[in-house]
């Protein structure tokens, strides 16, 4: 296991949240960082990683087909060994979640 300093760490977050842009919201066609929908991210040591996050509406039928992308995204950062997302859903998602780029691919003011 290794023992990464709180410097190293945050660098591998930045990496993580870099993965994360590449899973995109396919109904919307913007990523879930630009969307608001990740809320925490959580490294160990161990290379366990918990990623939190939400959907735009708790029935989204979409949750399996980001959990899919997200799994797949985190292969791309070597330090992470295993990956759990966890939905929440409080706080609720809105549009005030979103970044001015959403904002703007989307139209919303």
């Amino acid at each position: 296991m290794a023992n990464y300093t709180p410097e190293e760490v945050e660098k591998i977050k930045d990496r993580i949240l870099s993965a994360l842009e590449s899973v995109i919201d396919p109904e919307l066609g913007v990523d879930i960082i630009n969307l608001g929908l990740v809320y925490a991210i959580e490294f160990e040591d161990s290379g366990r990683t918990e990623i939190q996050m939400t959907l735009t509406t708790m029935g989204c039928p979409l949750a399996d087909l980001l959990t899919d992308q997200i799994h797949d995204a985190m292969k791309e950062v070597p330090e992470v060994t295993e990956t759990e997302v966890k939905l929440v859903w409080y706080p609720a998602w809105s549009v005030d979640k979103m970044s001015r780029y959403a904002r703007i691919a989307l139209g919303i003011r």
